[in-house]
């Protein structure tokens, strides 16, 4: 029979055979690269993803591989115009020399506050050539890309690589853009003062125009009215000539109709006259002629 201390034995080193097993095994993730450890010093890099051996006395550090991202506070730059600007930008990066990166930096913490000082440093340095406007409308992508190649090989000695830099805004500070609002918005109301003077100006000169014209049409109208008037009467004057030498009576009692029709209004008939004015004798007598008053 086996001796009870032969068992315990044999599962004490099937137990350290798990153990120094499970100690000289590791696994490396798709987005992580591994540094082998040899008490403290670096003894090996894996990036080949899946399950690997090592000494059982050896330690991993695992860093990501993956792009990463890089939050920078606003920070202030002058530009070569001597106008302050607030710059609101951010980096993207990935770990490319991982044993590089472990001697140097050692963690993603510190990276984020070396690369932070190196970012500030190469936007005040980018955008102190340039001017205001370059920086916000014209050359911003350029000078992005400058940026970006700058902290790059500033990166480079640290084991990274800067993939992207993207400023998301840059303006003026608060009370320099409350100004520039101020000075745009009085600028503004003078020359919308000025566009209004002008335009009640040109609206007085076309008015003063069209008052002028009318007048001068209204008086040729007015002329060539009178004109056509005295034509028209002397063309009536003739005619009633012409009739009145063809037939004086006939002519005097179109006159005494054209007066009773003028003279006799609908509601009101009334007239201070003798009966036997010559103004009645067509109703006396229809051949107009006037009674001879008898003698005494």
């Amino acid at each position: 029979m086996r001796s009870p201390v032969t068992g315990i034995v044999t599962l004490l080193g099937l137990l350290l055979v798990v153990i120094v097993g499970y100690m000289s095994l590791f696994t490396v993730q798709q987005t992580e690269q591994t540094i082998v450890l040899q008490f403290g010093r670096p003894v090996d890099v894996v990036t080949d993803p899946g399950l690997h051996f090592k000494a059982p006395w050896n330690s991993v550090i695992n860093i990501d591989k993956r792009i990463l991202d890089l939050e920078n506070p606003s920070q202030e730059a002058i530009a070569s115009d001597q106008k302050r600007l607030v710059v609101d930008a951010f980096a993207r990066y990935r770990i490319k020399d991982a044993l590089r990166f472990y001697q140097s930096i050692g963690s993603i913490q510190a990276a984020n506050i070396q690369l932070t000082t190196l970012l500030n440093a190469a936007l005040r340095r980018v955008l102190g050539e340039v001017t205001f406007i370059n920086v916000v409308r014209d050359d911003r992508e350029k000078l992005m890309q400058r940026i970006r190649e700058h902290l790059d090989r500033e990166a480079d000695g640290y084991g990274i690589q800067v993939v992207d830099v993207r400023i998301r805004r840059a303006d003026l500070p608060e009370q320099n853009s409350q100004a520039v609002y101020l000075r745009m918005k009085t600028e503004r109301e003078r020359e919308a003062a000025e566009f209004r003077a002008q335009g009640g100006q040109k609206a007085q000169e076309i008015r003063s125009k069209a008052d002028r014209e009318a007048t001068v049409i209204e008086a040729e109208a007015r002329s060539q009215a009178e004109q056509t008037r005295g034509v028209g009467d002397a063309e009536r004057n003739r005619l009633f000539a012409e009739a009145y030498g063809r037939d004086a009576d006939f002519f005097a009692f179109y006159r005494s109709m054209s007066a009773y029709e003028t003279g006799l209004r609908a509601n009101d008939t009334r007239f201070l006259l003798r009966p036997d004015s010559d103004f009645f004798r067509f109703f006396v007598n229809p051949s107009g002629k006037m009674a001879t008053p008898a003698k005494p």
